[in-house]
């Protein structure tokens, strides 16, 4: 294949929620030279639990398009949690923290086509090998094929296992693994969570997606690669969510993915460069949760993008302000997952639930 070249004044990597939030509101700033690569073609599955929180509606509304993503959402309003003991609570923190699960096949595809809608130049099927660098700027990025997007900007949103970022050290991953089943019994528009002591601090979940959908997973970190993942999840399966599973229909086969994560946001940029989303490491620590992180530090780096390319800032400048920005978005929740990450991973939460009122404990599957 000849080479060709794309132009570009700012190209990005990877059509996650966090490539194109970022594409999104460039073209919402009006930034019109924008390209979008993907290794996909959309619309494309995405193993994900799917969940958008309270903080990422609002991104969706930002962008523009909550109108068309809610009617494919699924409300939460509540989360059956159950302890390490086995003991069983039901919270709810209202309509102001109703969150939603939507299909990242379904979601992903909402961002891409109203980003297209803004003149976003979206290319699918690009593997992008290597960036493009001169004098140790980074000015784009090449496939195997000879094929090249020059950008005075490149943001890097290709996931956890990005190659493309700035050197950050020793990685931390949480191993993931998960399925999708119809028929289950659960409490409608409930999520759960179960510490189970095998993966705890982490967690067990089952996820509604529509009325008779649901997707169930665990999380765990196995730095030592004790466990075999698919073993452990059965094992969980069995003994969490057998009597429900046994008339359900199952959907497809499991699925893995690990998922990288960081207390600390760090080194999010270089000459040229900015990375957002979980490339970034900006996943919470203690829930896995993704898409929030994803959408808003795309929002952030193209504000920043903006300032640079109409003069309004120093791309310096510009730059530390996004990296500043993104360590005030979630810094503290995720110290606040390091402190009490401990307590989870003990009995205090088995005593919460022990002295709640029977109204909160043990209820049985019934529209909320």
């Amino acid at each position: 294949m000849s080479k060709s070249v794309l132009e570009a004044d700012v190209a990005i990597v990877g059509a996650g929620p966090a490539g194109t939030a970022a594409a999104l509101h460039l073209g919402q700033l009006g930034v019109k030279r924008v390209v979008l690569v993907d290794r996909a073609d959309f619309p494309r599955d995405k193993t994900c639990g799917s969940g958008v929180s309270p903080k990422g509606i609002g991104c969706l509304k930002t962008l523009g398009v909550w109108e068309a993503v809610e009617p494919h959402a699924y409300w939460i309003k509540g989360l059956r949690l159950t302890t390490r003991g086995n003991e069983t609570m039901f919270l709810s923190g209202g309509e102001a923290a109703a969150a939603i699960i939507c299909n990242r096949r379904t979601l992903d595809e909402i961002l891409l086509r109203r980003a297209q809608s803004l003149g976003v130049e979206f290319v699918p099927n690009f593997l992008v090998r290597s960036l493009l660098k001169e004098g140790g700027r980074v000015v784009g990025f090449q496939d195997d094929e000879g094929r090249e997007v020059r950008a005075r900007y490149t943001v890097v949103a290709d996931g956890g296992h990005s190659k493309l970022v700035p050197e950050r050290g020793p990685k931390s991953i949480l191993q993931a693994i998960m399925g999708w089943w119809e028929g289950v019994e659960f409490t409608p528009h409930h999520v759960e969570m179960i510490f189970d002591p095998r993966v705890a601090p982490w967690y067990v979940w089952l996820f509604p997606e529509n009325d008779t959908r649901v997707n169930i997973g665990i999380c765990y970190r196995d730095d030592a690669h004790q466990h075999n993942a698919r073993a452990l999840f059965q094992q969980i399966l069995d003994s969490h969510f057998a009597p429900r599973l046994r008339g359900a229909r199952q959907l497809g086969g499991w699925k893995g993915h690990p998922i990288l994560y960081s207390y600390s946001i760090e080194k999010l940029h270089s000459p040229g460069r900015v990375v957002i989303g979980e490339a970034g490491r900006m996943v919470h620590p203690a829930t896995g949760e993704g898409i929030y992180q994803g959408m808003r530090s795309g929002i952030l780096a193209a504000a920043a993008l903006r300032d640079v390319l109409t003069g309004a800032s120093t791309e310096a400048r510009a730059f530390e302000r996004y990296e500043s920005r993104c360590r005030l978005a979630y810094s503290a929740s995720f110290a606040v997952t390091r402190l009490l990450q401990p307590l989870i991973d003990s009995p205090v939460l088995d005593t919460v639930a022990k002295v709640l009122p029977k109204s909160l404990r043990n209820r049985v599957a019934a529209a909320p």
